[in-house]
């Protein structure tokens, strides 16, 4: 293991692929796939050439659409025999380049994988293809009186495979936890195409728990191709308490109130003014666009415990000094209350030619303080920020607004993240929550984590992945480049981000 570590630490993402034999990646591609599952020519790459986070663009060598897992594992072992790397992706609407192809690599579709297998309504589960959309899960459970619980802001899109590959959240997730949470077994592919199982159907596993490993892993481990993941049922109501604040330090400490105050809301969302204005003229969802925050709070259960809950939430808001509460009076009013918190992504898109979502985490009692910072940086480097939270769980995502066609906006807005992501570890947080670390947090991850730290995380990777095969460059930077980083170390511990250079 030991000479494994040494040659993955110093250049794992310094490997040098670029004497992969295209022509002959793609002869024998060709003999392991069907007609129509293999992509080389120059128009029919171009759309995979990034994810969401479409400031990062990488045309792949190849592009494999394999149909059945066996058909997977071939292109994997041909890979392997290779020595060419392999960026899995589901549906790319990931949002920190972790599906970014490599240059000389294969890009590895599972879009073709979107078969809901087996749902089981007695015991709670739905055994699905990673290219299911996550929404999709709940659609087919609902006959049933059950859905699946984490809801991305981009349910209606990704796919349950990225969502593992990530451990994406949602509005939801203070109550009914995290992707990780809610799935019992993943199957999936090594670089060499052997079939391996994490978990399983029952409570608990034998040996480790390598289930929760693959959960945040980005592909860097195995390549996911089943998917079990737990059905919650229905709850008989839901209500949502809308509270207007007059400054945001006062909204983020109603958030840590309401949490001391022993509630578990279903879901506990914060957005600041700009945030309001911004998607009030996209979905009208009647917002107070006086409040300097709001906070959106869920309560589900029996109309009972949700009456309960309720007058609890209320007593916690008004004590803490909302404004104004509102509480939805049916139905379509608490789905116009959450519209408005998941449309703020294309609200911003309305605003400004670009946009940039930043991801961290930070302490809930922190939530005010961070976005009195983020008002300092906006004028530190002349751009907007409008601000939402999965406040619950302290998860903030800060959008970036931008226009890439102005020169030097684009340096600006990658600088104006790397402060609130160097900000988030300060205070006790962490650089991401449910967007992963990818390319684009890749330098912060040396201020997150020690060098030790950084090894583990190599041995970790080279137990499944000796070669450092499956997606090269994302999330574990190199002894080499956190030396180089730190060089900007300059005084106080802060970094001069204008200058940083992309490593």
């Amino acid at each position: 293991m030991s000479e494994v570590v040494e040659t993955m630490e110093p250049g794992a993402n310094e490997i040098d692929f670029s004497r992969v034999d295209r022509a002959r990646l793609i002869e024998a591609l060709a003999r392991v796939l069907p007609p129509g599952c293999l992509l080389y020519d120059q128009e029919d790459l171009r759309p995979y050439e990034c994810d969401g986070l479409s400031a990062y663009r990488q045309m792949p060598m190849v592009v494999a659409l394999p149909e059945t897992e066996a058909q997977a594992a071939a292109v994997l072992g041909v890979c392997s025999e290779q020595g060419v790397p392999v960026v899995a992706r589901g549906a790319g609407t990931g949002l920190s380049g972790g599906a970014l192809p490599h240059a000389h690599g294969v890009l590895l579709s599972l879009a073709r994988f979107k078969k809901i297998v087996r749902m089981d309504p007695v015991a709670r589960l739905a055994i699905v293809q990673p290219g299911v959309r996550n929404l999709a899960i709940s659609e087919a459970a609902a006959r049933h009186g059950l859905y699946y619980a984490p809801d991305p802001s981009s349910q209606i899109a990704c796919t349950i495979g990225g969502n593992v590959a990530e451990n994406s959240g949602g509005v939801h997730c203070l109550k009914y936890g995290l992707t990780v949470h809610n799935v019992l077994r993943v199957r999936g592919l090594t670089i060499d195409g052997e079939v391996v199982e994490f978990g399983s159907h029952a409570l608990d596993a034998p040996g480790y728990d390598l289930l929760a490993l693959m959960h945040g892993s980005e592909g860097m481990l195995a390549v996911i191709t089943e998917v079990t993941v737990k059905l919650t049922p229905k709850p008989q109501l839901a209500q949502c308490v809308m509270a207007s604040f007059d400054d945001v330090v006062t909204a983020g400490n109603a958030v840590a109130a309401v949490i001391a105050a022993g509630i578990i809301p279903a879901g506990l969302e914060m957005m600041d003014q700009p945030a309001t204005a911004a998607v009030e003229q996209f979905v009208h969802a009647g917002y107070n666009l006086e409040a300097a925050a709001i906070l959106l709070c869920e309560s589900d259960g029996t109309p009972e415990e949700v009456s309960e809950e309720v007058g609890r939430i209320r007593a916690v808001l008004e004590e803490s000094g909302a404004s104004e509460i509102r509480v939805s009076r049916d139905e379509a009013e608490r789905l116009k209350f959450w519209a408005g918190r998941k449309a703020a992504f294309p609200a911003a898109g309305r605003l400004s030619a670009d946009y940039y979502c930043m991801d961290g985490t930070i302490p809930r009692k922190r939530l005010g303080e961070m976005l009195e910072a983020i008002q300092g940086m906006e004028k530190k480097y002349g751009l907007r920020c409008i601000n939402v939270f999965h406040a619950g769980d302290g998860n903030m995502h800060p959008l970036i607004l931008f226009d890439a066609n102005v020169p030097g906006e684009l340096d600006r807005a990658e600088a104006f993240g790397a402060d609130i992501l160097e900000l988030s570890v300060s205070l006790g947080g962490t650089i991401t929550g449910e967007h992963g670390v990818g390319v684009e947090k890749i330098n912060q991850m040396c201020s997150q984590f020690s060098a030790a730290e950084r090894t583990a995380f190599f041995r970790i990777k080279a137990a499944f992945d000796p070669d450092g095969l499956l997606n090269p460059g994302k999330a574990i930077p190199t002894l080499n480049r956190c030396a180089e980083y730190g060089k900007l170390h300059v005084h106080d511990g802060q970094l001069p981000h204008a200058d940083l250079e992309r490593f």
